[in-house]
């Protein structure tokens, strides 16, 4: 049987047709219970330890252990979920884990009523090997529910029913640890609950034949993680999106396991105020996102990074004054948030869109991968700063600033096309108002020569404010040479050419414009006076 047609019965039908809308909404209320329960038993053993009677340093150990104890298994299975969402129906591995999930919270449900610590870490462990093994599969069966052209609405369904699941899920877990202090029987009684329900709903997603029956498993997962790394090698916007995506869940997960020290010790708040802390960063993100993408407009604005960062680094900054109350943190909060949507997702476009499609796949695993170990690496930090290094949780949030300058330094550094966007999205948001028409007319891939006219050295800024490839224009030797004019040709990779040079050199500049073209740039040259005989286009 192809890859194109599945069976029922013995009547072979078309897969490209959606298989119904009720396995897809299974899957999302599948899915939402998954990570509001997660979150609920993460953060509600936080919450137990912060009211446990231990000592600070004992109640910032625990802390970091229930980070890298979550993140763990990411790093650890991630591979081999993936093979067995391949190798296997996605739909089966899916009822499996949910199955899973029913006998850890029945073990967790045991550790609530003992009061046992070690048996809840053990369950915040093996919660985060559910997720490791659940996320290849939900994402890989959408394209087999749904047809190609509602499947970015389905990813957008699937992403937002997980953000709302975390915000509820930590609210929750707040508003649990305070009601049912000293008798969280009753929490995971709702655990075990929550895991029947999602078991149910699993049952309801439909049912989808293996991927690849035959594939086989390769024990050695730093050699595939290495293998699918070698995709960004040439291509260095893609090699700092990487490492950009793995610094913000790094800086992400520091911050917010700092949330929880930040709200008993500075703050001297509840439980259900804590919660809130973390509701006001998650919102924040949310509509940052939502701000970034339309911003954006039609295009990838990777000037929006540079943005993100700064407005990072200086909320992070703000939070230690020391007059701050309650409403003024939200504030902040919420404002770091908003600035991490700016630098979050043009760094998920760019690793979706700058991969080869044959490639794509294995390099968003790799970049999920690698996204835990920076959660994992978070919990190390926080251990230095706090156990090697006097760090309050104010001080912590300074540390975050600092580092985020100094990363935003870097990647101006290597990159000053980045840099030079943010100067431009500023210009064309405030000075200049830019009505674009026929971007559709620009390769998203692949070598192009544009050719135009234009009225002053603006236009090329102009142009390359609209056009989300990097362009290489051919200007003039002289303008080259100049002092500011040519930072930004050599931070462009701009092809300097002269007729007052001998042929050989005019056609050498030329060939380079020919060889940026083969090798998949954007080369644009100003055609003005002498391309015809006449001096007209």
């Amino acid at each position: 049987m192809n890859a194109n047609s599945v069976v029922r019965g013995s009547v072979p039908v078309a897969a490209a047709e959606p298989r119904g809308q009720a396995g897809f909404w299974a899957l999302i209320a599948t899915q939402f219970q998954g990570a509001f329960s997660d979150n609920v038993l993460k953060n509600l053993v936080i919450f137990m330890m912060l009211g446990a009677g231990l000592t600070v340093a004992e109640k910032h150990r625990l802390g970091e252990l229930v980070g890298a104890l979550f993140s763990l298994p990411f790093i650890l299975f991630s591979m081999a979920g993936g093979f067995l969402a391949d190798r296997h129906s996605k739909r089966a591995i899916m009822v499996g884990v949910k199955i899973f999930e029913v006998m850890i919270m029945l073990v967790a449900l045991a550790g609530f009523y003992l009061a046992n610590l070690p048996v809840l870490l053990a369950c915040v462990f093996l919660m985060g090997t559910h997720s490791a093994f659940f996320g290849p599969s939900k994402y890989g069966v959408l394209p087999e529910l749904l047809p190609k052209r509602r499947l970015s609405w389905g990813n957008g369904i699937l992403e937002l029913g997980t953000f709302l699941a975390i915000i509820l899920g930590t609210v929750t877990a707040a508003l649990l640890a305070e009601h049912f202090r000293g008798r969280h029987l009753w929490s995971g009684a709702l655990l075990v609950g929550l895991a029947l329900v999602g078991l149910t709903t699993s049952w309801g997603i439909t049912r989808v034949p293996a991927a690849a029956p035959d594939k086989t498993f390769h024990l050695n997962c730093l050699k595939e993680l290495w293998r699918s790394l070698q995709v960004a090698r040439a291509d260095r916007p893609l090699q700092l999106a990487l490492v950009g995506n793995t610094y913000f869940f790094f800086l992400g997960a520091l911050l917010q396991l700092n949330l929880f020290y930040f709200g008993a010790e500075v703050l001297e708040v509840s439980e259900t105020k804590i919660g809130l802390l973390n509701v006001a960063l998650a919102i924040g993100i949310g509509l940052g996102s939502v701000t970034a993408g339309y911003l954006s407009g039609n295009k990838i604005e990777y000037g929006l990074v540079p943005l993100g960062a700064l407005g990072m680094a200086a909320t992070c900054l703000a939070l230690l004054v020391k007059s701050l109350q309650l409403p003024g943190v939200m504030a902040l909060l919420a404002g770091l948030g908003f600035f991490g949507g700016f630098f979050i997702v043009p760094v998920t476009a760019l690793l979706q869109h700058r991969p080869p499609a044959r490639q794509r796949g294995e390099l968003l695993a790799a970049a999920n991968l690698l996204s835990f170990v920076g959660v994992f690496a978070a919990s190390g930090a926080h251990y230095l700063l706090t156990g090697w290094l006097p760090f309050s949780p104010r001080e912590i949030f300074f540390a975050g600033g600092i580092l985020t300058l100094i990363s935003a330094g870097l990647s101006f550094w290597l990159l000053p096309d980045a840099l030079l966007r943010f100067v431009l999205w500023l210009a064309t948001h405030s000075l200049y108002r830019i009505k674009v028409l026929g971007r559709k007319n620009i390769p998203g891939k692949g070598g192009a020569l544009l050719v135009c006219n234009h009225l002053s050295l603006v236009d090329a800024v102009l142009l390359q404010a609209v056009v989300d490839r990097p362009i290489r224009f051919i200007m003039l030797k002289s303008l080259y040479e100049k002092r500011f004019i040519g930072w930004w040709a050599r931070a462009t990779g701009a092809i300097p050419i002269s007729s007052e040079l001998r042929p050989r050199a005019m056609i050498q500049s030329l060939q380079t414009a020919r060889t940026a073209i083969e090798n998949g740039e954007v080369v644009c040259i100003f055609a003005e006076g002498q391309i015809t005989r006449i001096g007209q286009m």
